[in-house]
């Protein structure tokens, strides 16, 4: 409790489809994008991740599986705020069977969500259009998800260990013209 009320852990979700993922896990997106409205009506603004990105750092908020606390699935190698929003880059432990369960569910592109786990600081509403700016946020985890609220966030790019620079170019070309 924090003056009397209660904190409330709150929960957005993120689409991010996932076009491959690498052999040791390691995958890159975009956990929240900035001044776009989400299926709930919520608006994350730039900034909003500074402070409790210093607080915390990018060891302290976790990698889970659907939000719950029991389902540690990685880690998380970078967070970072840009100008679009929460760029991220993360590492399944392959050691831990859900992980394992869940790179092939992101090869499959049967899951594709990322979802951020937060309490807000600083929110103000906007009368007219019922939309919830939130301009400062204390961020606890990010999740991989089956449903996300934001559908227009994409995974930016896949990080792949072993590819030359000529099949990055072959795959590439290949997904343009087919």
């Amino acid at each position: 409790m924090r003056c009397g009320m209660p904190i409330v852990q709150e929960m957005k979700l993120l689409s991010a489809p996932l076009h491959n993922i690498d052999a040791e896990g390691v995958f890159e997106g975009y956990a929240s994008l900035f001044g776009i409205a989400d299926l709930g009506k919520d608006v994350v603004m730039p900034g909003a991740f500074a402070d409790s990105l210093k607080k915390r750092g990018t060891a302290n908020i976790r990698l889970l599986w659907q939000h719950d606390p029991s389902e540690p699935i990685g880690r998380w190698l970078s967070i970072v705020e840009d100008r679009r929003g929460l760029k991220v880059r993360g590492k399944l432990n392959l050691a831990v069977e859900r992980a394992r369960e869940i790179h092939a569910l992101l090869e499959e592109r049967a899951v594709d969500g990322l979802s951020i786990g937060f309490r807000v600081e600083r929110a103000r509403a906007e009368r007219p259009t019922g939309l919830r700016r939130l301009e400062k946020l204390d961020l606890w985890e990010i999740s991989i998800v089956t449903f996300p609220m934001l559908p227009g966030a994409r995974v930016d790019r896949i990080k792949h260990a072993k590819e030359n620079l000529a099949d990055r170019i072959r795959n590439t070309t290949s997904r343009l013209f087919s």
